[in-house]
């Protein structure tokens, strides 16, 4: 014990003598935890937000059991009233918070590249520069916002470059835990602003590259994050000619002349790993958790078959999308919202599922593609044909399909015209649930997608001839938007209840601006 103490007590001499002769700032690493390190560089902050949207925007709750129900690319083959509309309100606070959790990261990313103290840190190595990385996080920003406003409508927003007072969200330094809710028209019109700022500085350095390997998306590549933005605002301004015309058209001309999507190699693509826990959110959905509950719906799967809708052809995606059945080896669709009685008359056999390629740990997820671009376009110049075949042609080369079968495809194809071009981008934009769901409500095409009253199914059960018809649980249409988090209902009562008298009630079917 005697000899111990000693020993500890000329070590702890030593190491008194020593420190004498250090400066402060390295004695004071002492007392750091290089675990929990004070400052996230800014990389990791970014795989860290592109990863927490993505999960939210394609989550079991958002999409498999709400847009992808909505659009009528899934149908449920146990739980079937989710297909006519019984949203669990679960749904609306998972998806809120995952949403706002990416956005405060995001934020994050800006602050720690605008404050004098730590911004110098935060472009070292192969971050990249202050200005590219706001940037960057600008046009992620602007991507989340867009999909929450899609979504509720009014919701608590924060800009870069606009101090208007109703921009509250993501306040720290004091938290503001209870923002305003700004008018969805305010943020979508801040939303074409950040976009154009962001794409304008990055196409300043487009041959630069941000972030390095950690942007998972784009590898850090400028020239590709200033097209997604101006493809982004294409879309953005699109979606509100209708309302503003004279600004959309400013917007849509401006990201035009300064380049949008041209091909598939520019796709904003968020591809996850083979390996736990980073696998897509289908394959957590029906692999590691074993659910068989989400079908290809009938709808989509005809489709493709050329038995509904405007195109009278088979249409080579339609292996690209579903499994065929493991009974029988065809394909053939979950009727789309069966009553609860008749939810299991499919076996699982007897169905089709999602697809290997759909259903694939490491799958892509898409934010935005070419062919959207050339649909948009085609769109914009009165349905233009040209465009209207390129966006055909894109997708089907995305998923795969051989170019002896896109050429066949495309020669049978009917000419460009507004139920054509809509119709062409609803099937384009299979999976990609939430985006598809607001051009539903945009434009009201599809004109084939199953509507209140409409024979889902008829055939022989039991010996007995049955026919069953869609209804609605809620309301009597697709939903125009989801009800707020029911935390928002009590933890933020003034601002919720100040949206509502600004919006309309607080259920699904209460259009949101750019729908009204």
């Amino acid at each position: 014990m005697k000899r111990t103490h000693i020993l500890y007590t000329s070590l702890l001499g030593l190491i008194i003598l020593s420190a004498s002769s250090c400066s402060k700032s390295t004695l004071s690493k002492i007392n750091e935890d290089p675990n929990n390190p004070a400052i996230v560089t800014t990389p990791t902050l970014l795989v860290t937000a592109e990863k927490q949207l993505v999960n939210a925007i394609r989550s079991e709750d958002i999409s498999l059991r709400g847009a992808q129900l909505f659009t009528q690319y899934f149908s449920q083959n146990i739980y079937t009233d989710q297909s006519r509309y019984q949203i669990s309100p679960s749904t609306s606070d998972s998806y809120w918070n995952a949403t706002y959790r990416s956005l405060n990261n995001l934020n994050e990313i800006i602050k720690l590249n605008t404050n004098e103290t730590t911004k110098a840190l935060a472009s070292a190595g192969t971050a990249g520069s202050n200005s590219n990385q706001i940037a960057i996080a600008r046009i992620l920003k602007s991507y989340a916002f867009h999909s929450l406003t899609d979504v509720f409508g009014n919701i608590p927003y924060q800009s870069y470059g606009s101090v208007d007072p109703d921009f509250q969200a993501l306040q720290q330094d004091p938290d503001n835990l209870v923002p305003k809710y700004a008018s969805q028209e305010k943020i979508y019109k801040d939303i074409l602003i950040e976009l154009q700022q962001a794409a304008d500085t990055l196409i300043k350095y487009q041959a630069e590259r941000t972030f390095g390997n950690s942007d998972i998306i784009y590898r850090g590549a400028n020239g590709n994050w200033a097209k997604f933005a101006n493809s982004l605002r294409l879309r953005l301004a699109t979606r509100i000619k209708n309302k503003d015309a004279e600004l959309a058209k400013v917007h849509i001309e401006d990201a035009i002349k300064k380049g949008v999507f041209t091909s598939n190699s520019e796709n904003a693509v968020f591809k996850y790993s083979k390996t736990s826990p980073n696998e897509a959110p289908l394959f957590r959905a029906t692999v590691t958790a074993n659910r068989k509950d989400f079908a290809i719906s009938h709808v989509i799967v005809e489709a493709l078959q050329g038995k509904r809708g405007p195109f009278k052809v088979t249409d080579p995606r339609l292996s690209k999308y579903a499994n065929p059945t493991t009974d029988g080896g065809s394909y053939f669709g979950q009727p789309y919202g069966l009553p609860l009685a008749a939810g299991n008359l499919f076996p699982i056999n007897k169905i089709s599922l999602p697809s290997n390629i759909i259903n694939a740990a490491d799958y892509g997820e898409v934010l935005l593609e070419y062919a959207e671009v050339a649909f948009l376009l085609s769109e914009y110049k009165n349905w233009d044909q040209v465009n209207y075949e390129n966006g055909t042609r894109a997708s089907l080369e995305k998923w795969g399909v051989s170019t002896t079968d896109i050429t066949a495809y495309l020669e049978q194809l009917p000419k460009a015209n507004k139920e054509h071009v809509l119709s062409q981008k609803y099937l384009a934009l299979f999976n990609q649930s939430i985006e598809s769901w607001s051009e539903i409500r945009r434009t009201g095409y599809p004109l084939f997608l199953v509507k209140k009253g409409d024979v889902v199914w008829s055939g022989t059960v039991e010996n007995k001839p049955v026919s069953y018809t869609f209804n609605p649980e809620v309301g009597n249409t697709i939903p125009n938007r989801l009800v707020y988090p029911l935390k928002e209902q009590s933890t933020n009562r003034s601002n919720y209840q100040a949206s509502l008298a600004q919006q309309g009630d607080d259920v699904i079917s209460t259009k949101i601006w750019w729908n009204k």
